[in-house]
């Protein structure tokens, strides 16, 4: 009687070298990482206590309460409230948006470089957004939701309904990068990759560039109305394209810090595997999307009765 030899289990197709184990339990530890900030966020202390202290220290005024003086006092104005507002979970985001064109240079000049290169790209879709934006708020006025002093029948100040709006799409695109990153859902730049390889970037930076178009933060709030007062477009593009990159001037310098400094071991440790890039980038865009939705989107509504949210009482 011939002998029968069993079927061989068909072999699992190999796991490509970018995707990380455990991409489920990645998902869940960053989303409750991102509701763990959005219940914790204080924007008293982030606003007020860090934010006003530190525009004070480098105007050596009382900012929130002095007039702006003048056309150069309000440009160095808002780079200096765009440097106090730098202490926000969305600064993550840079970190996410760069991870993946980290390189490993070997001299100092190409350590350089490699931490220039994806922050300038970073800051072009930044200036892009807060230019037109800029623009169109001097222009618009108090015409834009942003500007206005009405009440909605709500109770929610329309500048507060245009922040939710605004961070609330932010915050679910950055989700979405953060799936992409981890292979669980399409990659929105895959095909763009082979023509435009900084697509991505230029695209992140729009969106952090985007945090100005619903961003209630007092200073800003102050800036804005002098740029509208102005009715000058191109004044209003200017100081908003300054407030927008003094906001991630230190999560820059840091950046170029770990590269430059570092003699390239972050770089090295960052690149050893595709994996490992994928995970900091998946992570990154994960948790600031996660923060960014359910603070403008349920914690917010939540303060004026619209649901619940937990929330800290500092």
């Amino acid at each position: 009687m011939a002998r029968t030899t069993p079927l061989a289990a068909s072999p699992s197709p190999a796991r490509p070298a970018d995707v990380p184990r455990r991409r489920g339990l990645i998902v869940l530890l960053s989303v409750l990482a991102g509701a763990l900030v959005a219940a914790l966020w204080s924007f008293r202390l982030v606003d007020s206590v860090i934010g006003d202290n530190v525009a004070n220290t480098l105007l050596g005024y009382d900012a929130k309460h002095t007039a702006i003086g003048g056309l150069v006092a309000g440009t160095v104005f808002a780079f200096v409230s765009g440097l106090a507002g730098t202490f926000t979970a969305c600064n993550i985001a840079v970190f996410g948006a760069i991870a993946p064109m980290a390189d490993s240079a070997d001299g100092g000049a190409g350590r350089l470089r490699t931490a220039l290169r994806p922050l300038s790209r970073l800051a072009l879709g930044m200036v892009v957004v807060s230019a037109v934006y800029g623009a169109a708020g001097a222009l618009l006025g108090d015409r834009l939701p942003q500007l206005s002093t009405a009440q909605t029948a709500s109770g929610l100040p329309p500048r507060l309904v245009q922040a939710s709006v605004v961070f609330g799409l932010i915050g679910l695109a950055f989700v979405y990068l953060g799936l992409a990153a981890l292979r669980i859902v399409p990659d929105p730049f895959a095909r763009l990759a082979g023509r435009f390889p900084h697509a991505r970037l230029v695209v992140v930076g729009g969106l952090i560039g985007g945090f100005l178009v619903g961003r209630p933060f007092p200073l800003f709030h102050k800036l804005f109305e002098y740029a509208a007062q102005t009715r000058n477009p191109f004044y209003g593009a200017g100081v908003f394209v300054l407030q927008s990159l003094g906001n991630i001037t230190i999560m820059a310098l840091l950046f170029v810090v770990l590269v430059y400094a570092g003699r390239g071991r972050f770089t090295r440790w960052l690149t050893a595997s595709p994996a490992r890039v994928a995970t900091v980038t998946a992570v990154a865009f994960l948790v600031v999307g996660a923060f960014t939705f359910l603070y403008w989107d349920v914690r917010l509504p939540a303060r004026f009765g619209y649901g619940w949210f937990p929330a800290a009482s500092w």
